[in-house]
């Protein structure tokens, strides 16, 4: 028999990683590994099933939350709604998987309908803002958009949304300020915390009354799935979620989905070891950035201009560490070189960073913002850190920056 503090510790909730690991396993046959389910359509009961089964297991009271059964993929799957009831956990609050970030964007957009959206012009993800327009274009005239610092109307259905890390610099601000300043207006606060998935950060925490995540990124991690996920306060907004995705089509396919609860089952590990090896690679490059030209003490001076990151902001110590906003910095940060030149070559010179967009996966990933951009600074680079070894990255940066300073020099 179990001591009672045994007992008493096997009664609270378990760790995030290791419900990322079994919370869906009352959903599990005798598979170890995640099966996928790639059917489209189900078989239908027979009248005596239907007789003989518990009431409210078919019928208006079947719940897509957790489905007695499955009728057809654009409802639910097997593979979905276990990725979803892990999902859930992981966050905490009802979560609903889409097929991009931007289809989760649009839901938002969709659920809350709103007149007015705070959000600040040409910061943050660029996606988001052309599907802000878009949006617009379908609502009609009467949807404008704000300043996220302006004062918000009271006498209008306001949407704030805080992108926090930002994209591509890394900086964060503070859920807590915006949500009182929401609030105060009646205003719904949204959250896109794709730059700090659990276990970095929880907007819910903070005052957010919904959280997106561009899936693809870490929830995904490997580079190889396209997700986008919401995540509300109540089952009532999950169901409202659920119903529009629904009848708007936007599903996400059996594959992406079983890729998905495969890599929630690494999603700590992976998260917290991705972020701890870039601030330090921040820190690092933030002081070489302050070395002169020339130098070449702890890498190459003259190259590295300036360094954004959470870990560097003025306000750092409010928003992280124990207690705070965020358990520790992004693993995505952004750097601005001295020359477009050295931007442009860099990505190209290193070994294990590879030259593409995106962040979240295993590997370390670099671009020139530019590429991605339009808007973006030529100077300016994004980079994503994967789970390399911190000493192999920064040896890697050290020999790209040598090489760009040769070939400019040609």
């Amino acid at each position: 028999m179990p001591s009672s503090s045994s007992s008493n510790a096997l009664s609270q909730q378990p760790g995030l990683a290791t419900r990322g690991i079994h919370q869906d396993a009352p959903l599990s046959g005798p598979e170890v590994a995640p099966s996928i389910s790639t059917a489209t359509t189900f078989r239908h009961p027979t009248p005596e099933q239907i007789a003989a089964a518990p009431p409210g297991t078919f019928g208006d009271k079947w719940d897509p939350s957790s489905p007695s059964r499955d009728i057809y993929s654009r409802y639910t799957q097997p593979t979905l709604t276990r990725a979803e009831t892990v999902l859930s956990s992981i966050i905490g609050r009802p979560t609903v998987v889409y097929p991009s970030g931007i289809a989760a964007f649009w839901a938002a957009l969709l659920h809350v309908s709103p007149q007015v959206v705070a959000f600040t012009p040409g910061e943050g993800y660029h996606g988001c803002h052309t599907s802000l327009e878009v949006y617009r274009k379908v609502r009609g005239e009467d949807q404008r958009i704000i300043h996220l610092d302006d004062e918000y109307p009271t006498d209008q259905k306001v949407l704030v949304w805080l992108e926090t890390p930002l994209n591509p610099t890394g900086e964060s601000r503070s859920i807590e300020a915006y949500a009182k300043k929401a609030h105060a207006a009646g205003a719904v606060l949204a959250v896109d915390s794709t730059f700090a998935p659990p276990p970095l950060q929880d907007p819910f925490k903070w005052g957010a009354d919904i959280v997106m995540h561009s899936g693809t990124k870490y929830f995904g991690g490997h580079s190889d799935a396209l997700i986008g996920t919401l995540s509300v306060k109540s089952k009532e907004d999950w169901l409202q979620l659920w119903h529009t995705r629904t009848y708007t089509g936007s599903n996400i396919g059996s594959l992406d989905a079983w890729l998905l609860l495969r890599s929630l089952r690494t999603l700590s590990v992976r998260v917290t070891r991705q972020a701890s090896t870039a601030t330090a690679l921040a820190q690092w490059l933030a002081a070489l950035s302050r070395s002169d030209a020339g130098a070449n003490l702890d890498g190459p001076g003259g190259v590295v201009e300036h360094v954004w990151h959470t870990s560097l902001q003025g306000n750092a110590r409010e928003l992280v560490g124990e207690g705070k906003q965020m358990s520790s910095g992004p693993a995505c940060f952004a750097i601005l070189l001295k020359d477009p030149v050295y931007a442009t070559h860099l990505p190209h010179k290193l070994k294990f960073f590879v030259p593409a967009t995106s962040l979240g996966g295993a590997e370390s990933l670099i671009e020139q913002r530019l590429v991605s951009d339009p808007g973006a600074d030529p100077r300016l680079v994004r980079i994503s850190v994967g789970l390399e070894d911190l000493d192999d990255l920064k040896a890697d940066l050290i020999e790209g920056f040598k090489a760009v300073q040769r070939g400019a020099k040609l």
